[in-house]
C-alpha cells in the first residue's frame, strides 16, 4: 500500500507540473479566439502600413479572426512601440517592427521603454534596399566619377534627405564615413519633399529607398550610381553595389512584427509558421515584389539575432556621425 500511495503522489505531482503547460498549447492552439490589433508606427499608405495589411488580411484568411491595423505614427515610430510595450503579452496587440526601432535606440537620448528586452521578435516579413541617385544633369556619370567630383569639391555637394534619422540621412552619413567623403545635409519635411528638390536639381544626391525611387530612375528623371545592398538588384542590374566601390557598405530597411515580451512561446511559434507560410505564396511574392521589396524570412531566434547585429551596426554609424532625431 506505501508503494502505491507514493506512486500515486508522484503521479498527481507530475500532473500538476504538466497541467500548466498542457494548458498553455491547447490555448495556443485555439489562438485567436477574438480580433488581434497590429500597431503601425507611421501613416496610413507608407510602406509599414501596406506590408501590415497584406499580412494581416493573410493572417485573417488562416487564423479566422481580424488583424486590425491600427495607425499610430509619430516620433519615428516609438509612440506606436510603446502602446506595444504597454499591452498585455496574450498575443492580441502586435507590432510592425521596423528598421526605426532599432535606429530610435541611439537617435533619441531618453525612451520610455528598452526596444531589445520589451519587444520580443516573432518573424521578419520583407526587406528593402536603398540607391544612391543624382539629378540627370550632375557632372558625375558614374560613381568614381562623383567621388572624384565630391573630393575635388569638398562641402559642395548637397545631399537631400526626409529628416534628421530618415533613412535618407543615415544612409548617407554611412556612406560618407566609410568613403571619406563630406556632404553637406539638407533634411527636409519627408522623402516625397526631399525628393522633389532632388528632380528640381537644388540639391546634388540623395540616398533614397529603391522602392519610392525606381520609377523615376526608369523614367531618366534621376540617375542611380549605385545601390545600398550587398548584391545587385534584379531591378537594376546594370548598377554597381557601393560595397563593389567602398568595401564594407551595406545598408537595408526592413520590417516584421514583434509582441510584448512575455507573451507565450506557443502563439509566438504559431504566428511564426503562418507569416513564414504567408511569404512563402507565390502571390504575396510577387505583391512584394511589386512594391520594391523583397521576402525577408526567419525564425524568432533568427530575428533575435538580426535585430541585435543590426543594433550594434547601427548604433556606431549614429555615433559617428552625431546624428540626433528631429
Amino acid at each position: 500500500m506505501k508503494v502505491f500511495h507514493r506512486r500515486r503522489v508522484l503521479h498527481l505531482a507530475a500532473g500538476v507540473v504538466a497541467q500548466p503547460a498542457l494548458s498553455r498549447v491547447a490555448w495556443a492552439q485555439t489562438y485567436p479566439t477574438r480580433p488581434v490589433r497590429l500597431i503601425v508606427g507611421y501613416p496610413p499608405g507608407g510602406s509599414s502600413d501596406l506590408f501590415a495589411r497584406l499580412i494581416g488580411r493573410w493572417l485573417l484568411e488562416r487564423l479566422g479572426q481580424p488583424f486590425i491595423i491600427e495607425n499610430r505614427p509619430g516620433a519615428g515610430g516609438n509612440i506606436a512601440t510603446e502602446v506595444v510595450v504597454r499591452a498585455p503579452p496574450d498575443g492580441y496587440t502586435l507590432l510592425m517592427v521596423t528598421t526605426g526601432n532599432v535606429w530610435s535606440t541611439s537617435l533619441f537620448d531618453k525612451l520610455n521603454f528598452n526596444f531589445i528586452r520589451d519587444i520580443a521578435p516573432i518573424a521578419t516579413t520583407n526587406h528593402g534596399i536603398g540607391v544612391m541617385e543624382v539629378y540627370p544633369s550632375f557632372p558625375a556619370k558614374t560613381f568614381p566619377e562623383f567621388v572624384a567630383y565630391a573630393r575635388a569639391n569638398p562641402g559642395k555637394i548637397n545631399m537631400a534627405s526626409g529628416g534628421n534619422g530618415s533613412a535618407q540621412h543615415i544612409y548617407g552619413e554611412y556612406f560618407g564615413i566609410l568613403a571619406g567623403i563630406n556632404m553637406v545635409h539638407v533634411p527636409y519635411r519627408g522623402q516625397p519633399a526631399a525628393q522633389t528638390a532632388l528632380l528640381a536639381g537644388q540639391v546634388q544626391v540623395m540616398f533614397d529607398t529603391l522602392s519610392t525611387s525606381i520609377e523615376q530612375i526608369r523614367a531618366g528623371k534621376l540617375r542611380a550610381l549605385g545601390v545600398t545592398s550587398s548584391t545587385r538588384s534584379e531591378a537594376l542590374p546594370d548598377i554597381p553595389t557601393l560595397g563593389e566601390f567602398v568595401p564594407g557598405y551595406e545598408a537595408s530597411v526592413w520590417q516584421g512584427i514583434g509582441a510584448p515580451t512575455n507573451t507565450p512561446a506557443e502563439v509566438v511559434d504559431k504566428l511564426n509558421k503562418e507569416v513564414n507560410a504567408c511569404l512563402a505564396d507565390s502571390k504575396i511574392k510577387a505583391r512584394i515584389a511589386d512594391l520594391g521589396y523583397a521576402v525577408f524570412a526567419s525564425s524568432p531566434a533568427e530575428f533575435v539575432q538580426f535585430i541585435a547585429d543590426e543594433t550594434q551596426k547601427w548604433t556606431k554609424v549614429i555615433r559617428a556621425a552625431n546624428i540626433k532625431a528631429e
